[in-house]
């Protein structure tokens, strides 16, 4: 077994969190994808929505940034295997990145849906 294995949780806690942090400094869709959620929690609290509004927004917004970071890994990953350019590697940051987009979509209408209920 690896030495990566079946270690302390507050080891896999800190590895997460250089995770986040890797994310934010190496990604400008994860740091853009903070920033305009935090916008849109900002402008959701001073419109008070139904509470199912506003949690329905934030779980998507917290689903999102993990897809987000999902994507920066998987294209980070295959840029590290196969730095030139491959129509599979293509297609596989493609499919990843449209994960994203579908997510984030989910989350605009939902927001547009909070303040407009």
């Amino acid at each position: 077994m690896t030495k990566v294995k079946n270690r302390p949780m507050f080891e896999r806690v800190v590895d997460s969190l250089k995770g986040l942090c890797t994310g934010w400094h190496r990604e400008r869709s994860v740091r853009a994808h903070v920033l305009l959620s935090l916008t849109g929690v900002v402008i959701l609290l001073f419109r008070q929505p139904a509470t199912a509004w506003f949690l329905a927004f934030a779980v998507l917004i917290v689903v999102g940034l993990a897809v987000e970071l999902l994507n920066a890994a998987i294209e980070a990953m295959l840029d590290h295997l196969h730095p030139d350019l491959h129509d599979a590697i293509g297609a596989a940051k493609d499919m990843s990145s449209a994960a994203g987009f579908v997510i984030n979509i989910a989350a605009t209408s939902t927001f547009a849906g909070a303040l407009f209920a």
